[in-house]
């Protein structure tokens, strides 16, 4: 979504330094995430990691869902990019993901902002870990790529030929275009000796390379210490030299029966407790009689006679003798498992990694988004979440919150001020609200108490009440009585500038909260209406409802002012107004008198506003399908897109913002009050604490956006 009016810093890295116009469209992020277990993923980030360092000057790593806060892939790929910042560079455990899902989210969510926010690209790196997560990982990483909006480079594995692995790669674009994830290309790892390239795959919607794996046996047994847990003891020959698995030599014979198998290119392993052996290597190579190993490993926890290493210093200096306490069985295995998949890229294999990758994937295709599978315009809820709080925090406004004794509203300031949101005020007997919040375990001590039965500003306000009242025959003791009540006292610390917004309504009525904004706060220039919306975050986007709250029949000079300032409340929250007036009719497909009205208010709002896409009248589904829009108006700008939805009377906007909510599974933010000099917004009864902080968040964006 556009984000005009809107303040948050986005999740996405900037682009400043980008190469030159036209450069990563899609943003300087990528999501490389294997469908399944990977072993080679640390090569492909290797490869993708050197390109995004030649086109940006800050390249960060990111891993949303890591086994264990300590990640080898994560930690030597923050190593190579340099990456030292003390913030964590992971998101949520796969404990987390599968105890608290929305609360590991958000926090994937976080902690990824935090990241981009340090760094011009950022590499995110799927998970692929053997555990209780597996069925669920690749599903899982695309809702994460969709809600820190990172579009992803697939892992598909190629074993089984090209179409099997066409097959694969058809299924993962349709399970991340289900999660609303955008994919922009595709990596198949080719083993060795196996027959497969780009072309076999055929057309696919993206760009696909096939990418020769870099085995351990690219960098031989230097490569392989760190995984048999070896060290070198005597002898200086070339270890990368030396194959791990093909000449691969056990000793588990007498001398005689092994001397006449050791060949120039073998690499023996011996139980170390077996002197003659190590011994009797070296002293038949200096003979002439036999051929000296490439290289000897004395395996097992029994010590070594040190006559060995002596020996073999003395008349094989070419061969190197390693000494490991692995048995010669974990040494075996060790060294297999290395050849096919190295625990760690060496010098020798991250050169491999990177030339490999230069030459046989365009990774300038993946990061310009040549083509893509997805849509571009998704807002998941918890994304728009995070935006709004990190808005709420940009804007750094004093909210007053006259309902200060109440449980729920004591745990929202908690969480607000924990996490830097707004500054508050809470109204209520200090005394009162300490102890609950003591009670609670709850930390307000950053916030403001103010007893409005015994504060100094109570007669301050009760004047300038008086004052603004004074036609309506208002006195000064009526006054001093009226601001005893919370919500006129907060309403009067907004309009005296004390607080630049309030959040009312968890225990008090509508009409309790609105009231005093009316008499005191009153409308702006040019309002007539005090009006309320909704926003309404689906699963991919965010709608704006209005009214749904205030307004129970309105006119059509009403339901058009009603447009005009829902229109500009979605640009405060980063949302592009393209507004449809509803009613039971599409077009001319009606007739009546409740046509006829949203005829007038939709004549009424392109007078007033001739720049603001508008139609109506419209049905619901004709508004926000585009298939229904293509059949029902092919002709509007609106139909199919809309995203601010205009309600004919209370009734029809309160029970669909109702329905949509508790059947869809919508998140409801508001409602949000419209059309007020200073920002004073109502809270539901039944509210959530997460209700609680959006609405404070909400009112100190508005805050934010006042002259």
């Amino acid at each position: 979504m556009s984000p005009t009016g809107w303040t948050a810093p986005s999740t996405r890295p900037s682009r400043s330094n980008a190469v030159s116009p036209g450069t990563d469209v899609r943003g300087a992020s990528i999501y490389l995430c294997p469908t399944e277990h990977c072993p080679h993923l640390l090569q492909f980030a290797v490869g993708l990691l050197d390109d995004l360092g030649s086109r940006h000057a800050s390249v960060g790593v990111f891993r949303p869902i890591v086994a264990e806060p300590t990640d080898r892939v994560l930690g030597a790929l923050l190593e190579l990019a340099a990456d030292d910042g003390p913030e964590p560079r992971w998101g949520a455990t796969a404990d987390e993901v599968l105890h608290n899902s929305t609360a590991a989210m958000a926090q994937i969510i976080a902690r990824y902002a935090d990241c981009a926010q340090r760094h011009d690209a950022v590499l995110v790196l799927g998970s692929e870990y053997d555990c209780s997560l597996a069925p669920i990982e690749f599903a899982w990483n695309t809702r994460v790529s969709a809600n820190i909006d990172v579009p992803m480079v697939l892992v598909v594995p190629s074993g089984g030929g090209a179409e099997l692995t066409r097959e694969r790669i058809d299924v993962a674009l349709d399970e991340a275009t289900r999660n609303f994830a955008q994919v922009v290309g595709v990596l198949a790892p080719r083993g060795e000796g196996q027959q497969l390239s780009a072309a076999d795959l055929g057309e696919l919607p993206v760009p696909a390379f096939v990418v020769p794996e870099v085995t351990g046996a690219v960098s031989g047994l230097e490569g392989a210490l760190v995984a048999i847990g070896a060290e070198p003891v005597a002898g200086e020959g070339d270890l990368a030299a030396v194959t791990t698995r093909r000449a691969l030599l056990i000793a588990d014979m007498s001398l005689s029966n092994l001397l006449p198998q050791v060949r120039p290119e073998s690499l023996v392993i011996f139980s170390a407790d077996r002197t003659e052996i190590g011994v009797g290597l070296p002293l038949a190579a200096a003979t002439g009689r036999f051929p000296a190993a490439a290289a000897a490993i004395a395996a097992g926890p029994w010590p070594l006679d040190p006559a060995v290493g002596a020996f073999w210093q003395r008349l094989t200096p070419g061969a190197p003798l390693l000494r490991t306490s692995s048995t010669i069985e974990q040494v075996y295995l060790a060294l297999g498992d290395y050849e096919r998949v190295p625990a760690q890229l060496n010098a020798r294999q991250l050169r491999e990694a990177r030339d490999v990758f230069a030459r046989d994937a365009d990774a300038g295709q993946l990061l310009r988004g040549v083509r893509v599978v997805g849509r571009e315009d998704v807002v998941t809820p918890l994304m728009f979440e995070h935006r709004l709080l990190e808005a709420a925090r940009a804007a750094d406004r004093h909210i007053v919150l006259p309902e200060g004794e109440e449980e729920r509203i004591l745990r929202a300031a908690h969480r607000l001020l924990d996490q830097g949101i707004c500054r508050l005020t809470l109204l209520g007997d200090p005394g009162v609200v300490r102890a609950k919040a003591q009670e609670l375990d709850l930390a307000i001590g950053a916030a403001q108490l103010i007893d409005p039965a015994t504060s100094p500003l109570r007669e301050e306000f009760a004047q300038s009440y008086a004052r603004l009242r004074a036609q309506k025959g208002v006195t000064l003791e009526q006054a001093r009585e009226t601001m005893k009540d919370v919500s006129y006292f907060g309403t009067m610390m907004v309009h005296e500038s004390l607080a630049d917004g309030m959040v009312s309504g968890a225990v008090h009525t509508t009409a309790h909260t609105i009231r005093p904004a009316l008499q005191i706060i009153r409308t702006r220039p040019g309002i007539t209406v005090v009006s309320s919306v909704f926003l309404m975050c689906l699963a991919d986007r965010v709608l704006v409802f209005g009214d749904c709250a205030v307004n129970p029949n309105p006119t059509p000079d009403q339901v058009a002012e009603i447009a005009l300032s829902s229109a500009e409340t979605a640009r405060q929250f980063g949302i592009e107004p393209r507004v449809a007036m509803l009613s039971y009719s599409t077009g001319a497909s009606g007739t009546g008198p409740d046509v006829e009205q949203t005829v007038e208010a939709t004549r009424l709002v392109r007078e007033r506003a001739p720049g603001l896409p508008v139609d109506g009248p419209l049905q619901y589904d004709a508004a926000v399908e585009p298939a229904v829009a293509r059949t029902k108006a092919p002709e509007s700008r609106v139909a199919g897109r809309a995203t601010v939805l205009v309600f004919p009377d209370l009734q029809t906007g309160n029970n669909t913002y109702k329905a949509v909510q508790r059947s869809a599974g919508a998140l409801a933010i508001g409602p949000v009050l419209q059309g007020l000099n200073k920002p004073v917004n109502d809270l539901s009864r039944g509210a959530l604490v997460s209700d609680i902080v959006n609405t404070v968040a909400i009112t100190a964006i508005q805050a934010g956006k006042q002259p």
